[in-house]
């Protein structure tokens, strides 16, 4: 649900009127931070959600429970997505429980750790780009059959991948590997966009912002850094997890729609395009 500044509260599926009922959709890091809103938010709009996780187990189950109180069909499943057969596996195993798959969330990703140019090995550097691209990269290939049926037979299909702010300005200090990999996602996104645009996938992109709330920058963004960024936000708060789901689902909701290869920018007016 979200609250509006009137304080009344607008639902997911207020955004998403009907298009994602019924629908099939496969979350990557689907069960904390952005990523649990985002499965969220997909439930609460009607769409069925297979979630991964790597290590938030506990999360993903209570997830799950949530949502089938809710009438909605939803499961779980752990796996490294830095490995090819683990990612092959993951989505077998969606599009077995959900019959197919519609919608991919491509989510999965990480800062590793903060290192300066000079400071980062190439083991550092192929372990964030195995994350954050690699992981896209595979999850999407294995999941190309399903998608192209749902385009062909369903009315369309689409992708959202998460890149981030920034994959749009170089990042902080210490983040270039990490911001050099979610630049990469958002020439991936424009390439999907035009490799399957004829089979009837969309692929689209969203890149946010500071969103507290997330795991991301509890581990890797200091209060002290915090304050100073938000005091250079228009708009004059960080964002929130719910910010980026309801962009995503809206996005995701559009699978017959015209918007692709497009990157939505989720950070308050600190960084336009």
């Amino acid at each position: 649900m979200t609250t509006l500044a009137n304080g009344g509260v607008m639902s997911a599926m207020a955004l998403t009127p009907g298009k994602l009922k019924g629908r099939r959709a496969l979350v990557t890091a689907g069960a904390q931070g952005i990523g649990l809103a985002i499965s969220r938010c997909l439930a609460e709009a009607g769409c069925d959600v297979f979630v991964h996780y790597h290590s938030s187990r506990e999360p993903a189950e209570a997830f799950c429970a949530e949502a089938q109180a809710k009438g909605v069909r939803a499961a779980c499943s752990a796996g490294d997505l830095t490995e090819a057969d683990e990612c092959d596996r993951l989505v077998y195993e969606a599009a077995s429980f959900l019959g197919g798959i519609d919608v991919l969330i491509n989510n999965a990703g990480s800062l590793v750790a903060r290192k300066k140019l000079h400071e980062s090995d190439d083991d550092l550097w192929a372990e964030t780009m195995s994350l954050n691209l690699g992981s896209a990269r595979r999850v999407t290939r294995a999941a190309l059959p399903h998608l192209f049926e749902a385009g062909e037979k369903r009315g369309g299909a689409s992708i959202v991948n998460l890149s981030s702010l920034a994959g749009r300005q170089g990042g902080g200090p210490g983040s270039i590997a990490y911001a050099t990999a979610k630049g990469a996602m958002l020439t991936f996104t424009r390439g999907l966009a035009s490799e399957l645009g004829p089979k009837g996938v969309r692929a689209n992109a969203v890149t946010p912002g500071l969103i507290l709330g997330s795991k991301f920058h509890e581990t890797h963004t200091p209060q002290e850094a915090q304050a100073r960024i938000i005091s250079g936000i228009p708009l004059g708060r960080a964002g929130t997890t719910e910010d980026v789901a309801r962009a995503v689902v809206y996005l995701a909701s559009e699978y017959d729609g015209f918007i692709s290869g497009a990157t939505l920018d989720i950070n308050g007016g600190v960084y336009m395009m």
